[in-house]
C-alpha cells in the first residue's frame, strides 16, 4: 500500500525540517522542503537585484532559472540547485535568510511555488514541510501536522545550529528576528501560517525530534489501520 501525503507546518525552528525528514525515511516516503524553494528564489533575486518587493518580477524568477530540488544521502536530506549549480549551502547565509520572510509574503511567488509543489505532489507521496501545507499547498492530505514549541526554545534551537555553523548572532537579536518572522508569517494576507483544520498540533518544546517522529509514525499507522 502506498502512504498518501503527510503535510506538515510549523513556525520558525519548530522543527518542522527535522522530523519531516525523518518521517518520510521512516516511511520511505519523498521529503519535500517548500522553505528550500522560498530560498532559492531569495538567493536569485539577490543575484539579480530583483527588488524584494516587486512580486511579479520576484514571480518571474522560477520561470527564468532552472530550479530543481533533489533527494541526498546528507542531514539535510535534499540538494539545491540553481541554473545547474548546488547552491544548498547559500540558502542559508545571512543575506538570503533576510530576504525569505519577504518573498515569502509575495502572493504572487507564493501561487508559482504551490503549483509546482503540488505538481510533486501529484507524481510522489510525500512528507512536504513548509508553512502552507495542510492550509493552502495539499488541503486534502488525509495527515496534517502542525507543530510548535515556544519561543525560547525555538531560540535556543536556532541559535544551537547558527553557531555550530559559525555564527556570532546574539540570543536577543536572533528572539527579535524569529518574532519578527512569526510576525510576518501569521498576518500575511496570503496563505497565514495557521494549523490546518483536523491537524494533529504537537507542541515540542520538551520533546526530541525522535519522539516527535514516534507520535506522528504511530499516528498515521494507527489512522490507516482504522481505515483498511
Amino acid at each position: 500500500m502506498t502512504l498518501p501525503h503527510i503535510a506538515i507546518d510549523g513556525p520558525v525552528a519548530s522543527g518542522k525540517s527535522t522530523v519531516a525528514l525523518m518521517v518520510a525515511r521512516r516511511l520511505n516516503l519523498l521529503y519535500i522542503d517548500t522553505g528550500a524553494m522560498y530560498r532559492v528564489v531569495a538567493l536569485a533575486a539577490l543575484r539579480d537585484g530583483v527588488d524584494l518587493d516587486d512580486g511579479e518580477a520576484l514571480a518571474e524568477l522560477p520561470q527564468r532559472h532552472q530550479i530543481d530540488l533533489k533527494p541526498a544521502a546528507d542531514a539535510r536530506g535534499y540538494a539545491v540547485c540553481l541554473d545547474g549549480v548546488d547552491v544548498t549551502a547559500q540558502l542559508f547565509r545571512g543575506a538570503v535568510t533576510a530576504a525569505v520572510s519577504t518573498i515569502a509574503a509575495q502572493p504572487q511567488v507564493r501561487r508559482v511555488l504551490v503549483e509546482r509543489q503540488r505538481e510533486i505532489a501529484r507524481h510522489h507521496a510525500v512528507v512536504m514541510a513548509g508553512r502552507d501545507i495542510g492550509t493552502v499547498v495539499l488541503p486534502n492530505a488525509p495527515f496534517k501536522v502542525f507543530l510548535t514549541a515556544s519561543v525560547a526554545e525555538r531560540v535556543r534551537r536556532r541559535l544551537e545550529e547558527m553557531r555550530a555553523a559559525g555564527s556570532t548572532i546574539d540570543a536577543q537579536t536572533l528572539r527579535e528576528e524569529v518574532e519578527r518572522r512569526d510576525h510576518t508569517d501569521t498576518t500575511r494576507a496570503e496563505s497565514p501560517l495557521v494549523p490546518a483544520q483536523g491537524a494533529l498540533v504537537l507542541d515540542s518544546s520538551a520533546l526530541s525530534a525522535e519522539e516527535v517522529v514516534d507520535r506522528i509514525v504511530s499516528w498515521v499507522a494507527s489512522s490507516t489501520a482504522a481505515g483498511a
